[in-house]
């Protein structure tokens, strides 16, 4: 299918002028939405809750400013784009830890936490009280006020009608996962094969852990907004635009996210995909494969070469986080991912270091 928008006039394709509207535009935009919120997460009268939307942005910022740069990608609505790719990202992050370290073990409780997010990218929806199955309630707001955040920006993209129902699906897919991930662990992987059973038949050629790393990355969602800011977009091309995201670059985003918390998530008793590999030699041909495969779907988009410069930005992010020294066999793989490296991703990787020692 020949995509009809997006025509890529606007969409920055090397990676100089990407990084130029990254330093310019977007960290800086990312870095003020992220102090509101934190100005109204220190307002959040429960100590746990309000510890743990602190600690999400504190940790997990590189999230909002990864999934900023789709913005870059369409300036001329960087003011609706940003505030609510953070706010998204921010709920996202805030309900994780919440769950991740979580006082309750109940599904019922992670599924109505996760209604946040459906209810964040239906601007129709009503406000409930996501916290009616746990202990900890009382934020202050902060929860409806992310909601509603990304309520009246979502309304105000020119195309949210056309993706709405995608970015619905990739949202529930991603609640389904929080919620089988973060049940008692004796049932974690029964819940997961079960749920994989059901949708295995559309997706052959990817193992049953690389589905669920899919469905944890909210870029699917991004991307669509950033379609759907464009005016005129055709429902067939925003479905288009979900299947050439969704499983591949969306599984390379949280497969390499997940090789880089081995240790981390091990020590937490976390659950983490990259461990359902028979060995490291599996998981670097597997992840080389999605690398590909990513890299071919990408193609069909127009502006393309933005897409493969998200791809191998991922590459560089995940590839030069301080976490990698410390794990000799993270070290291994990431030598092995990067080895004959194209220029594009080495300069990403230099930037990657560059921001990150300037935020430290």
């Amino acid at each position: 299918m020949r995509l009809t928008t997006l025509t890529g006039h606007r969409v920055p394709q090397s990676p100089l002028k990407l990084m130029h509207r990254v330093y310019k535009y977007v960290l800086p935009e990312v870095a003020r939405e992220l102090e509101q919120h934190r100005v109204f997460a220190l307002r959040i009268p429960d100590a746990e809750l309000r510890t743990q939307a602190l600690s999400s942005m504190d940790s997990k910022k590189f999230h909002c400013q990864g999934g900023g740069v789709y913005a870059a990608a369409n300036l001329e609505h960087r003011h609706v784009l940003i505030p609510l790719i953070v706010a998204l990202q921010t709920i996202s992050d805030y309900l994780d830890n919440l769950c991740d370290r979580s006082t309750s073990l109940d599904p019922n409780d992670f599924r109505l936490l996760h209604q946040s997010m459906l209810d964040a990218v239906n601007p129709e929806a009503q406000l409930q009280d996501y916290y009616a199955f746990r202990d900890e309630k009382d934020d202050g707001g902060y929860l409806h006020h992310l909601v509603r955040t990304c309520q009246i920006h979502v309304a105000q993209l020119p195309s949210y009608g056309s993706v709405q129902q995608h970015v619905i699906e990739l949202v529930t897919l991603y609640g389904d996962l929080q919620v089988y991930k973060h049940i008692r662990k004796e049932l974690r992987e029964e819940h997961l094969f079960a749920w994989w059973e059901q949708h295995r038949g559309n997706y052959p050629n990817l193992k049953w852990n690389e589905f669920a790393a899919a469905s944890g990355s909210t870029l699917g969602m991004f991307m669509l907004f950033l379609a759907a800011s464009e005016p005129c977009l055709s429902t067939q091309d925003a479905a288009a635009i979900k299947n050439i995201y969704f499983p591949h670059v969306c599984g390379l985003h949280i497969l390499l996210d997940y090789l880089i918390d081995q240790e981390e998530d091990q020590v937490g008793g976390d659950l983490n995909f990259c461990n359902y590999y028979d060995n490291d030699s599996l998981l670097v041909e597997r992840l080389g494969t999605i690398v590909n495969r990513a890299r071919e779907d990408v193609k069909q988009l127009p502006a393309s070469r933005f897409h493969r410069l998200i791809i191998e930005g991922l590459l560089a992010l995940y590839l030069s986080d301080p976490k990698v020294r410390h794990q000799a066999d993270v070290r291994n793989v990431s030598r092995r991912l990067m080895k004959n490296s194209p220029l594009t991703r080495l300069f990403f990787l230099i930037n990657s270091i560059w921001i990150r020692k300037q935020q430290a």
